[in-house]
């Protein structure tokens, strides 16, 4: 694995640095799978869309900060947060967006989402 995948999105693309030495299960999941797409729905300042993953989380949280990639097991789901809102249910915080959080906020419902793997 390499540490990073992109999220292409209609205008802009967002880099998640991977969090593999705390949260390897859930990162070798998701890298298995790519590239995968998926549709964009929001729930308050959070992005999720359905992911091809079905794995039972190992460290879960009910709190996140703005940058956020979550698993969220429910969906299954990938959720990105842009602000200050909280998951509505447990998820595993995978990975980090640094740079361009602000640009989730021009999403809308129904957008389309490519995740890719980095290299």
């Amino acid at each position: 694995m390499t540490g990073k995948i992109v999220l292409r999105f209609p205008d802009f693309e967002a880099e998640v640095e991977l969090l593999e030495n705390e949260h390897r299960k859930v990162c070798d999941a998701i890298w298995r799978v790519l590239p995968f797409e998926g549709v964009v729905d929001i729930w308050k300042e959070e992005i999720y869309f359905e992911i091809p993953v079905k794995i039972k989380p190992e460290k879960t949280t009910t709190r996140t900060a703005a940058g956020d990639v979550s698993y969220w097991p429910d969906g299954p789901a990938m959720c990105v947060f842009f602000g200050s809102s909280q998951p509505v249910g447990p998820v595993e915080t995978f990975g980090v967006i640094r740079r361009g959080i602000e640009n989730f906020r021009r999403l809308k419902a129904g957008d389309r989402v490519t995740v890719i793997g980095s290299r």
